[in-house]
């Protein structure tokens, strides 16, 4: 059985979305985005992560980066429209290459990007975790 920790938005594509007390100067609301660990385990043993859009506006449902597994390679798709402000620095090869932390940890230290939410609104048409559990029992 998946975990599926309250308090957060879920996507239909199995990305998480956790609104924290941080603004930015110009007031936008940041949230962390990973992947669940109903995703994860799908996935199996991840071995790479790529984000490169740091620093871009992505739209809603648009691809921001991509995790790969042993046996497989998934596009991560952005719940919200939101601009990219950092990627998770455990996880890039560049600096903690520690891509196995969204397997051992999806809700914790394996989150991927923080973001600056751009349409609040948007947030409405994320899951509960009771609708998510729902989605993939």
């Amino acid at each position: 059985m998946s975990t599926i920790p309250e308090g957060l938005k879920y996507s239909k594509e199995h990305e998480w979305l956790k609104i924290t007390e941080e603004k930015t100067e110009d007031g936008l609301s940041i949230a962390l985005v990973g992947i669940t660990d109903f995703a994860q385990g799908e996935l199996g043993e991840l071995v790479y992560v790529e984000v490169d859009t740091v620093g871009e506006e992505i739209a809603i449902d648009e691809v921001f980066g991509t995790v790969e597994a042993v046996k497989t390679t998934s596009d991560l798709f952005m719940p919200v429209s939101a601009k990219i402000l950092e990627f998770n620095p455990l996880l890039n090869e560049d600096d903690g290459d520690q891509p196995e932390l969204i397997n051992s940890d999806p809700f914790g230290d394996g989150w991927v990007v923080k973001i600056a939410l751009t349409n609040m609104d948007e947030l409405e048409g994320l899951m509960s975790a009771e609708g998510y559990a729902d989605m993939i029992s």
